[in-house]
């Protein structure tokens, strides 16, 4: 018997890998926050971020459409981004 379908809300967080530099980061770290005397915050990373409601049987059901549609889709790019996906527990 398969379960029956529910909508799930799937958040997909799209951001350069650590190792590369984030010109938009840096822009908000420098022309912003430390004009403005923060002086104490050293780093800023930039993310683009997408919410995603899904119908599936189950939260893991859903987060692994998820992964794939953003994987056949080329919704980010793997060799210089990290795509992290997590469902809002309601």
């Amino acid at each position: 018997m398969s379960e029956k379908k529910k909508i799930f809300t799937v958040y997909v967080t799209v951001s350069n890998k650590d190792f590369l530099k984030d010109p938009e980061g840096e822009t908000v770290l420098n022309d912003l926050i430390l004009k403005e005397n923060y002086t104490d915050f050293v780093s800023v990373r930039s993310a683009k971020s997408f919410t995603i409601q899904v119908m599936a049987e189950n939260e893991s059901n859903a987060v692994e459409k998820v992964r794939n549609m953003c994987n056949d889709l080329r919704i980010y790019n793997p060799i210089v981004s990290q795509c992290i996906i997590s469902v809002k527990n309601e």
